[in-house]
């Protein structure tokens, strides 16, 4: 088998002879499907260079080939590491430009326009940056390309950006994993910019719950920053509609509840549904439980009753996570100041282990996205 491997990248290569070139790259693709075929390709660096190279082919068949083929490689946890510290110059053939690192190559198919492999590109980013350990390298990289955060989002965020019917949807969980970064959630949050209130409208995305579930994730990951909630629920950001709204359904209150609501979610139309996603699910009310760490916070949240919310919903729910998630989040709301007797949730000494415990679960919220 890695004799014939050995024997297919000779003609992955973008001066391959065309018939041949399109065989072996399906053949790739196939080996890409298993274990042991994904294991051999690994092992030859030359072939990856070569994949990436065929990213830049002009017949568009071999090009989505090449690219789903690293889809796969890096939807592996170890095709992902071999990809990002991948030196494309080291293993590139004799005679040939060597393609630029992947994160470079598929940074210029996200943003141009024409590209038919735009979405495969974000695919290929998304499980690029999924494993934590690889997420400051990615930064590194897409901040060396010249491309800043601000351009992702803004290619994310606009209304058919590629005019060949790229959507980009997987920009979503590429956020979401990037947030999973202190120094990203910072460039989100930064209050002279307009970026978090720019993601905001995604949270109730109904044509895709990728892209929702990637706004929602990098949203939860954001209100894990303290020192930002009180923007975060003020007038600038007026974040709570949005975490609420999607956990809403149909039901009627009463005029006194209906008032103390944010207005979007007051008289909702009887076709209103909630998000049907449990893991969505569970992330706002993850959210939500951040939000409510700090007294002055909580009390908001309730004097906007967003308990009716929760209330409701809990009736409706049927996944155990997030029920239990659900459960913990009233609990809080509707015990008094008096009861839960900190201004800070967070500020409570716990013993080191307990402390370890609680650390690791946050990181566990921040990359259960």
């Amino acid at each position: 088998m890695s004799e014939a491997i050995e024997e297919l990248t000779k003609f992955v290569q973008i001066g391959a002879r065309l018939d041949l070139k399109a065989i072996a790259v399906e053949h790739v693709l196939g080996l890409t499907g298993s274990e042991e075929g994904l294991n051999l390709i690994l092992q030859k660096p030359e072939l990856l260079t070569s994949l990436i190279s065929l990213l830049e082919d002009k017949t568009v068949a071999i090009a989505k080939d090449a690219s789903m083929c690293l889809v796969n490689i890096s939807a592996n946890e170890k095709g992902a590491a071999a990809l990002v510290n991948l030196n494309t110059k080291e293993y590139c053939p004799p005679l040939q430009k060597p393609p630029e690192h992947v994160i470079k190559e598929i940074l210029k198919h996200i943003f141009n326009v024409e590209s038919f492999i735009a979405d495969q590109c974000c695919m290929i980013l998304s499980n690029l940056t999924r494993p934590s350990y690889l997420i400051e390298k990615v930064i590194d990289f897409i901040e060396d390309s010249g491309k800043k955060f601000d351009d992702i989002i803004s290619v994310f965020t606009k209304v058919a950006y590629n005019k060949k019917g790229a959507k980009l949807h997987y920009l979503g969980p590429v956020l979401s994993n990037l947030s999973q970064n202190h120094k990203v959630r910072l460039f989100i949050l930064d209050k002279n910019k307009c970026v978090i209130q720019r993601l905001l409208p995604f949270t109730g995305y109904a044509s895709s719950l990728v892209k929702r579930g990637g706004v929602v994730g990098t949203l939860k990951n954001c209100c894990f920053e303290e020192d930002y909630h009180e923007w975060l629920l003020s007038e600038d950001v007026d974040i709570l509609p949005h975490l609420l709204l999607p956990l809403s359904g149909n039901e009627n209150f009463d005029e006194e509840d209906n008032d103390k609501l944010p207005l979007e979610l007051q008289y909702l139309p009887e076709d209103k549904l909630r998000e049907e996603d449990p893991d969505i699910r569970n992330m706002l009310i993850e959210a939500l439980t951040q939000l409510v760490t700090k007294k002055s916070n909580r009390e908001y949240i309730r004097d906007k009753n967003a308990y009716i919310i929760l209330r409701e919903l809990h009736k409706w729910e049927k996944d155990k996570k997030v029920l239990a998630a659900c459960e913990n989040l009233v609990d809080i709301l509707i015990r008094t100041e008096e009861e839960i007797g900190l201004d800070n949730l967070k500020s409570v000494e716990v013993p080191e282990d307990f402390a370890e415990k609680f650390d690791k679960m946050n990181q566990e919220q921040l990359q259960d996205t």
